[in-house]
C-alpha cells in the first residue's frame, strides 16, 4: 500500500499581526508621554496677526521672556526657542549684564545675534520698552517681538 504524503505549500505572505500590535503599543506609549514633555515658561502673548521675521541661518539666536510678575528668562540657541529657558534674572540689570555677555561673546567669535522679545499680554508697555531699553545700551541695535497668531 503506497503512502499518501499530504504534503502543504509554503505560505508566502507575510504575517503584520505582530507588527501591528507593536506599533499600537508604541501609539499608547506616546499619546501618554507627550504631554509630560511640555517645558518652559508660561507666558500669555499677546494675539495679533503679523508678518513672519526673517531669520538668519548663521546667527545666534537669544530670545528673552518676561512673565506677568516681571521676572525675566532668556535662551540662547540656533532658532528661536519658546518652550525652553536656559538662565533667569531677577531684575532688569542683571538682564542687561547677561545680554552684554553674550553679545559681546558672540561678536568676538564672529558671529551675529538676533535678539527677539516675548511679553506676557498682562505686562504693561513700561516692561517691555524697560528690557527694550536695555538692550540698547547692551549694544543690541535689532529686536523683534513675539507674538501669537489669533
Amino acid at each position: 500500500m503506497a503512502r499518501i504524503r499530504n504534503r502543504r505549500k509554503p505560505v508566502a505572505e507575510m504575517n503584520v499581526v505582530p507588527y501591528i500590535d507593536v506599533m499600537l503599543v508604541l501609539l499608547v506609549i506616546f499619546m501618554v508621554t507627550a504631554p509630560m514633555l511640555n517645558q518652559g515658561v508660561k507666558v500669555d502673548l499677546p494675539q495679533v496677526s503679523s508678518d513672519v521675521l526673517p531669520q538668519d541661518n548663521d546667527a545666534q539666536i537669544l530670545t528673552i521672556s518676561i512673565k506677568a510678575d516681571k521676572t525675566y528668562y532668556w535662551n540662547v540657541g540656533t532658532e528661536v526657542d519658546t518652550e525652553t529657558q536656559q538662565e533667569t534674572a531677577v531684575s532688569l540689570e542683571e538682564l542687561v549684564q547677561a545680554a552684554r555677555a553674550i553679545v559681546s561673546q558672540n561678536r568676538s567669535q564672529g558671529k551675529q545675534i538676533q535678539v527677539f522679545v516675548r511679553g506676557d499680554k498682562t505686562v504693561d508697555y513700561g516692561a517691555v520698552m524697560a528690557v527694550m531699553g536695555g538692550l540698547q545700551q547692551a549694544d543690541v541695535g535689532n529686536v523683534g517681538l513675539i507674538t501669537e497668531a489669533p
